[in-house]
């Protein structure tokens, strides 16, 4: 059976970005783990799931009875620590990492800890390869910060998606009147997520794009990667990390 790990925040991650690719990988029979710094039960962005927010701006009903029962399982109530000094994601077949916008997320993002796991898991996704590596919007800025022992990023010489800047920009001045810089995780006059990742890798056309509504993924040619840019493609992004890993698990 394939093993996926889920890299966390205690809090902060977008219920879709995590719920919708827990309820793939469940489905097509994945063993699952969460796993948060000091193995604390993780909650996903409130704003996301409760009142006028989450009405307007949040996860879609269905999506809010995944995340209950997500809530509710067993792998999300027993995350194991990723800073426990014997941890490592090796024995996994796919790592992935969930986005989101609110500021908790920061704790995984700029995680030297996180760094240091990925920076040797990731180089052992180059194809050939029985390992995998999925992210979505705020959770490819984890792989965009991990840097290598030369000093370039993981994501260097990598096609990748990200969240787009019009979007980012899109929700942080639409909602700013009564909700300030929440769509900034790193405050308002913070570098956009697409910026900050398309900064480090190899070429800027290798940041892939889309402004379409429909769902967008992208698959890297040289490593077992597919990264996506906000909830409306992880329904997708769950459907091509599950094939990916039944391809390299065959």
């Amino acid at each position: 059976m394939a093993k996926v790990i889920f890299l966390m925040a205690d809090y902060g991650h977008d219920p879709s970005e995590t719920a919708v690719p827990f309820t793939a990988f469940k489905e097509a029979g994945l063993q699952i783990t969460f796993a948060t710094e000091n193995g604390k039960v993780p909650q996903c962005d409130a704003k996301m799931l409760e009142g006028i927010t989450q009405m307007i701006l949040g996860a879609k009903k269905a999506v809010v009875a995944q995340y209950k029962t997500m809530a509710e399982s067993t792998e999300w109530n027993l995350p194991v620590s990723w800073s426990t000094p014997s941890f490592s994601v090796d024995e996994y077949d796919l790592v992935f990492l969930p986005g989101g916008h609110e500021k908790g997320v920061r704790q995984v993002i700029d995680s030297p800890i996180v760094h240091s796991l990925l920076a040797s898991y990731f180089p052992q996704t180059k194809k050939p390869s029985k390992k995998a590596v999925g992210a979505v919007c705020h959770g490819v800025m984890v792989l965009s910060e991990t840097k290598l022992p030369d000093g370039k990023s993981v994501l260097h010489g990598v096609k990748t998606t990200a969240l787009p800047t019009r979007f980012e920009q899109l929700a942080f001045w639409g909602t700013r009147l009564f909700l300030g810089d929440y769509y900034k995780t790193y405050g308002a006059c913070s570098e956009n997520v697409e910026e900050s990742v398309t900064r480090v890798l190899e070429k800027p056309e290798d940041f892939r794009n889309s402004l379409a509504p429909a769902p967008f993924v992208v698959e890297d040619d040289g490593y077992n990667y597919v990264s996506a840019r906000f909830p409306g493609d992880v329904d997708l992004l769950g459907e091509k990390l599950v094939a990916l890993v039944r391809n390299i698990m065959a």
